[in-house]
């Protein structure tokens, strides 16, 4: 039997989940990724990679017929021409200067999904004007930087990861060159002297070509084990929640809150946000919030969490209006990259406080949601639910008084699953 293999790379840990030609989990590996410094990421994911696939039963790598990787959104790497790379990564949350931003406001035009501080171009053109470019020859996502250590081929990435580096799949039909893709602004200067990084573009789960032979060996995987293009972490859970229809939607309740909306139309709304990938004949029209589960493991651990929220009544509001973030700075609803955490008035009663943030998160995520309608997005009418928070039965009732649709779990709750289904139909290059 073939087997297919999703890795997943989380804000805070990493997944590995192995399925069969029915969609069967016949194995899944986790492992939490620790505090590190900027200078330990990219070491930290290497090794945690090499990890995941040496803890798969050796019965199901020695089957592996496809392997795709999914990581977070606009993380991305400068590397030199080996792929080593040459700074910390910038992470999904970092953001560029102002000054870069405003000048990437003049070359790109009004509502483009690049115009927001934490995009990878906004990061690319902060990165060429602060630190010294002599040796960088591609930029990688983290999913590309990953897959690369697989595969071994340098300056390819997905169109879900690319997004935000200004490709326009829309653009790509027909053409024979991805690099057409890329819009005739990036011939503007300072633009213009940094299309020579830009990766090789293709359809997620298209196969780049087979597993490095010394990979193969070390792992007992066949030699011709396909790795295949990847994908963001919240469309691998849009992927493995079962939303197939628009107007289906899908909420990741992880460190971070995003939101997928399946619409009929594409709406790209820089200013609040907004966003749309193509996802096979449709739009997965959405945006990415700084709030969401992190805030909450900064006040509770996980058995004050589940404990805390059996006391909360979710028919209740509450009279607390927050805006719970981590550190000045937000992507959507909000775009503000100075926006500042509001977490006052913190009440004795952790009980208490604990409603006012659930109740805060679910009031942003119906903001969400109300934004991406009224910018021309198909009308909602379920909400799936992914990550950690989807197991929290108190949060689920408070953000369905909010919603005012019907919300039910995913059908499958990991992202990496839904990049193992990316593994599972790949196609050829």
């Amino acid at each position: 039997m073939d087997y297919f293999l999703g890795i997943d790379f989380g804000t805070s840990g990493a997944r590995a989940i192995a399925i069969d030609q029915h969609h069967q989990i016949r194995t899944e590996i986790s492992y939490s990724l620790p505090t590190i410094s900027p200078e330990e990421r990219t070491t930290c994911w290497q090794s945690t990679l090499w990890k995941l696939i040496g803890e798969i039963p050796r019965e199901v790598r020695s089957h592996l017929k496809s392997i795709a990787i999914n990581g977070t959104s606009s993380t991305i790497l400068l590397c030199d021409a080996q792929g080593e790379p040459l700074y910390p990564p910038q992470m999904y949350n970092d953001t560029c200067d102002q000054a870069s931003l405003d000048l990437l406001n003049t070359l790109a035009p009004a509502g483009h999904p690049v115009l927001s501080a934490s995009s990878s171009l906004a990061k690319l053109l902060g990165l060429s004007r602060n630190v010294d470019m002599t040796c960088v020859r591609y930029l990688m996502h983290q999913a590309d930087w990953l897959a690369f250590l697989l595969h071994g081929r340098l300056g390819i990435s997905d169109y879900h990861n690319s997004l935000k580096l200004g490709y326009d799949p829309a653009m790509a039909e027909g053409r024979s060159s991805s690099i057409a893709a890329y819009p005739p602004w990036f011939q503007k200067t300072p633009l213009k002297q940094l299309v020579f990084l830009l990766p090789q573009v293709l359809r997620p789960g298209t196969s780049i070509g087979p597993i490095q032979l010394n990979l193969a060996n070390r792992f007992d995987i066949p030699s011709e084990c396909q790795i295949c293009a990847g994908t963001t972490d919240s469309i691998a859970a849009f992927l493995a929640s079962g939303a197939d229809q628009p107007g289906m939607a899908v909420t990741s309740l992880g460190s971070t809150l995003v939101l997928k909306l399946l619409s009929h139309t594409r709406v790209d709304q820089a200013a609040y946000g907004i966003y749309s990938h193509r996802l096979g004949d449709y739009w997965l029209v959405g945006g990415a919030s700084n709030t969401g589960g992190a805030v909450l493991q900064n006040f509770f651990s996980t058995a004050e969490l589940e404990q805390l929220s059996q006391s909360i009544d979710p028919t209740q509001a509450s009279p607390l209006s927050y805006y719970p973030l981590l550190k000045p700075g937000e992507r959507f609803p909000i775009n503000d990259p100075y926006l500042p955490p509001q977490l006052t008035p913190r009440p004795d009663d952790p009980v208490a406080f604990l409603h006012g943030l659930l109740e805060s998160l679910a009031r942003i995520e119906a903001q969400g949601y109300h934004l991406l309608q009224t910018h021309g997005a198909t009308p909602l009418k379920t909400v799936y639910t992914a990550g950690g928070g989807a197991r929290n039965a108190t949060w689920q009732t408070i953000r369905q008084r909010h919603l005012q649709v019907s919300c039910r779990p995913a059908q499958h709750l990991q992202a990496a699953y839904g990049t193992a289904l990316l593994a599972a139909h790949s196609s050829p290059r």
